[in-house]
């Protein structure tokens, strides 16, 4: 094609301060391309208010509109969003998602591992810094000592393969040591095996209520005010408009991320995107159109399939992460669950803003667990929070869920 590299990513800024930044993917096509860019645009922080995909089966063409500022520069996202681009040798075919295909080598993971003396608002920050350090969090492990220290050890890799450097090690220290001063009372970065991140998992079971209700795929009839939400969610498939595609039709309300589930489900189901576009209105209603094909390159039309595709795009628009607050013994647990990708990726920020509505809210937190766990044939990341009590706090459950909820869901 004779395209330039630096060329398949550009980023043209907004001309007026409010104006939309311009991102331009311009590329070797894949299934699930449109899901792994808008990833890494939720990850960044942006929103996407307008997008636009085009492919003629082996190049693509994708245009979107953001509303932000990434917190590592643009240079930063450029760089990361040419990482998933495929390369223009891989242009003579089109290049489906399996998810038995052969998975790059998985990346070391390091034990952050700290004492500091606790206060409101500790781990948001923390979790701040290594987003903005491009380390993830991939599990989280938070005791608090009677003292009123805490213990936290978080699991993290690091974008940039760098973490077993003494360099990269110390400067991660120091912007920490920096972020909470005299709080940090030590800390330590440290390589693990494979076998001790297994044992991190967390090992203790959920109430077979909680996962009945809360993990399920279908909407459940007792809550008729959820009922009307769930209807609100437009998802309807056209077979006549086009000889060789199906189009789907959804209209619903927006929300952060709403973009990225639309096409990790469609990534998940193994579809192709041909044609689309998006647009967000400004009270909050989005229009998708998508023209799609089948990894066989052919339309849905059979009638179970196309129902399948439209229930579980439904449920993922009208609830893509699961919240609730619940008793766990004398204690309250906040409750946090969204799906993994079958590519085994899972949702960027969600622990940033858990962690920001908390603070937000001023509750404190007296301990934390992360771990996945396959329910209902389907694999969860979950986030266990037992929250503190005592003298002072006034926020009900009530409205902790929907603090965090909407915190989530980009609903401020």
């Amino acid at each position: 094609m004779g395209i330039l590299n630096e060329d398949v990513v550009l980023i043209r800024r907004g001309e007026k301060h409010g104006d939309p930044t311009v991102i331009t993917v311009n590329c070797p096509d894949k299934t699930g391309l449109g899901c792994d860019l808008c990833r890494i645009i939720l990850l960044f922080g942006l929103s996407i208010v307008r997008g636009d995909v085009s492919t003629d089966g082996k190049w693509c063409y994708i245009v979107f509109w953001v509303v932000g500022k990434p917190p590592t520069g643009w240079s930063s996202l450029k760089k990361r969003l040419l990482e998933v681009c495929p390369s223009c040798s891989s242009a003579s075919s089109i290049l489906y998602y399996h998810s038995e295909n052969q998975q790059p080598r998985p990346p070391d993971v390091f034990l952050l591992k700290f004492w500091c003396l606790d206060r409101k608002g500790l781990l948001h920050d923390v979790t701040k810094v290594l987003g903005d350090l491009e380390l993830t969090i991939k599990r989280v492990k938070v005791s608090t000592a009677p003292d009123g220290r805490v213990l936290d050890l978080f699991f993290i890799t690091d974008h940039r393969e760098q973490l077993h450097t003494k360099c990269r090690k110390e400067d991660t220290i120091n912007y920490l040591k920096a972020t909470l001063g005299d709080a940090m009372i030590s800390c330590e970065i440290e390589l693990v095996s494979p076998q001790v991140t297994a044992c991190s998992q967390g090992t203790s079971s959920l109430p077979s209520a909680i996962t009945e209700d809360m993990f399920s795929l279908e909407l459940s009839k007792q809550h008729p005010s959820a009922s009307a939400a769930y209807h609100a969610v437009s998802v309807n498939i056209d077979n006549s408009l086009s000889p060789g595609h199906t189009l789907i039709q959804i209209l619903c309300q927006d929300h952060k991320g709403l973009l990225y589930d639309i096409m990790r489900t469609l990534k998940d189901y193994n579809i192709q995107v041909s044609y689309g576009r998006f647009y967000a209105r400004q009270k909050g209603n989005c229009e998708v159109d998508l023209f799609i094909v089948q990894a066989d390159g052919k339309k849905i039309v059979d009638p179970s399939k196309q129902e399948a595709l439209c229930s579980r795009l439904r449920m993922e628009l009208f609830d893509p992460l699961r919240v609730a607050v619940v008793s766990r013994g004398p204690d309250t647990e906040l409750l946090v669950a969204n799906p993994v990708e079958l590519s085994g990726r899972g949702r960027p920020l969600v622990f940033h803003d858990i962690t920001l509505a908390l603070k937000i809210l001023n509750t404190g937190i007296f301990s934390v667990e992360i771990a996945r766990r396959i329910i209902r044939n389907r694999e969860w990341e979950v986030y266990r929070i037992l929250l503190e009590e005592g003298v002072g706090i006034s926020v009900s459950r009530k409205e902790i869920e929907r603090g965090v909820r909407h915190k989530l869901m980009g609903w401020e």
